[in-house]
């Protein structure tokens, strides 16, 4: 017997919020008017304008404007709900999903949104490889796509994939018109791609903006919107301020409508302006440490085991991020389906981590950096520019661990770099997040049958990964996802820091600026007063 419409374990979950609602006057008596132009300053540009290759929210923002879901899901329940797909089942085993699509969809380019499309847009996705490394990921154990008939498209896999529902409301998987599936991934990425979505990519300018225009005709939104048909605005530009400052006070002079990444010295000005600070916690994995794991230094346990508990996550956390953000207690956030509060390893204690080097032979040398061997415990962190926290908070790490006897190097490098980088491995360590509103995200990170990013060596923490994955038992998989948030937290695989919360500015006419469930924003119902 088959599921019909079933709702993932995500939906067990409330996803926390702060401040999550829709805008500084949606409750207003004004009604709701057409027409206008949004512009959003975000911090940096990934230098790629395709949403399967991206995974900067900063760009994130302007691109899942212009592609379409399969699904959606609700950020207040976690519940997956209808978009593209108007229904569809689950076989018993959560190997065959069949997808029924809504009908008189097309791309912008004219041509149909139909089993066909998505059939090519999913084996395509593995053609991307590494570029596509989230996609990669959701379509692990991928077998292939039936198309059943013009509205009816079975997604097949060799082992049992149940996050793969939840992945299917994600803009990674959003889907692109056969004219963009033929070009390079290069192409793709300094061109753009052809969706399905309420607005449509105009005009790129790589650091500088991206600006989309209302998409005519459009009305297939997802079931959550509150407005059926078009967008409300004609255009968005997001324009790149890197400087916090500069955004901010952008906003207060009335030249931009919207800012991302609100810095922390900047919230009482903004507010005392009239501007709305809008925020909720994201979901997925927290601001960490990712190491590389093959790295000769961070192969030794007891190196890894004190950078953990070196870290002053409270400090970090009142110190640089905004208000509402929270110290990192595992490698989740606390937002996300499944988390366990893992404090009592996840935590600060100076002492402790200098006594794990002791007992290891490093030395303090003369100026306090430890040796053993003729090796100084020297490390470099590799950051980019895509959020304002990024920087200062890496300092802070930098004098909390030199306070042990770690040196760490900060390097910059352009967000252009991050696949490169990743793919690579030639780094020490690099700073980020990643955001998912499902636990399968380790997988995506830490499995060594993927991307293994962080070259972890391989261990019973793939099984456990594999397993959560392919369980529907709500129960068994929370307790899979504890198991592997224990393993990488007792391993010091990475080193949680900050949970991410996304904090924007909105100006008081901007309405009905939304959050979805990845603590993005939605765009489709947000007008101008």
């Amino acid at each position: 017997m088959w599921t019909r419409a079933v709702v993932t374990a995500s939906a067990l979950l409330l996803l926390a919020a702060c401040d999550s609602g829709p805008g500084p006057a949606s409750a207003g008596a004004a009604a709701p008017r057409s027409g206008g132009t949004l512009t959003f300053a975000v911090g940096s540009d990934a230098g790629c304008v395709d949403p399967q290759q991206v995974g900067s929210n900063d760009t994130i923002y302007s691109l899942r404007q212009i592609v379409d879901s399969l699904t959606d899901q609700d950020p207040a329940t976690g519940k997956v709900v209808p978009w593209l797909a108007s229904s569809w089942d689950i076989s018993p085993d959560a190997t065959t999903f069949t997808f029924h699509l809504r009908p008189g969809v097309t791309f912008s380019d004219g041509t149909p949104v139909n089993a066909q499309a998505v059939k090519d847009n999913f084996d395509a996705a593995l053609k991307l490889g590494a570029k596509a490394t989230l996609a990669i990921g959701y379509l692990s154990g991928y077998a292939g796509t039936t198309v059943v008939d013009e509205l009816t498209a079975a997604v097949r896999f060799h082992r049992p994939n149940a996050q793969f529902l939840q992945a299917t409301s994600t803009f990674s998987l959003g889907l692109v018109s056969e004219s963009s599936l033929r070009k390079t991934p290069d192409q793709r990425c300094a061109e753009g791609v052809v969706g399905s979505g309420p607005f449509v990519l105009s005009k790129y300018v790589a650091n500088q903006s991206i600006t989309l225009q209302r998409r005519s005709g459009y009305e297939w939104g997802s079931s959550l919107w509150k407005k059926t048909g078009e967008a409300y605005l004609d255009t968005v530009v997001f324009t790149v301020i890197p400087e916090s400052g500069v955004r901010s006070g952008s906003l207060q002079s009335g030249q931009v409508d919207a800012i991302g990444s609100v810095g922390l010295a900047d919230e009482s000005a903004l507010k005392g302006s009239g501007v709305h600070l809008q925020a909720r916690a994201n979901p997925g994995v927290v601001f960490n440490l990712g190491l590389n794991n093959s790295r000769p230094l961070l192969r030794d346990p007891a190196v890894r085991r004190a950078i953990l508990l070196a870290i002053d996550r409270r400090q970090i956390a009142d110190t640089v991020f905004p208000t509402t953000s929270k110290p990192a207690t595992s490698i989740l956030a606390s937002t996300t389906p499944y988390y366990t509060n893992l404090s009592a390893q996840v935590r600060f204690d100076a002492t402790e981590a200098k006594s794990a080097l002791d007992g290891d032979g490093w030395r303090p040398g003369d100026d306090g950096i430890r040796v053993k061997d003729g090796s100084r415990l020297t490390l470099t962190v590799d950051w980019f520019a895509n959020a304002a926290t990024n920087q200062p908070s890496l300092e802070l790490i930098q004098q909390q661990l030199k306070a042990v006897g770690v040196e760490i190097t900060l390097r910059e490098l352009p967000i252009a770099q991050v696949t490169q980088v990743q793919q690579s491995g030639d780094f020490d360590v690099l700073w980020g997040n990643l955001t998912r509103a499902d636990p399968d995200i380790l997988r995506t990170l830490y499995s060594t049958r993927l991307a293994n990013t962080y070259r972890l060596p391989a261990s019973t923490l793939d099984a456990v990964l594999d397993d959560q994955a392919a369980t529907a038992d709500t129960v068994k998989r929370q307790q899979l996802v504890t198991q592997a948030q224990q393993l990488i937290a007792q391993n010091a695989y990475a080193i949680p820091v900050v949970e991410l919360t996304t904090e924007l500015g909105v100006a008081r006419d901007v309405r009905d600026l939304g959050f979805e469930a990845s603590s993005r924003i939605q765009l489709h119902d947000t007008w101008k007063s």
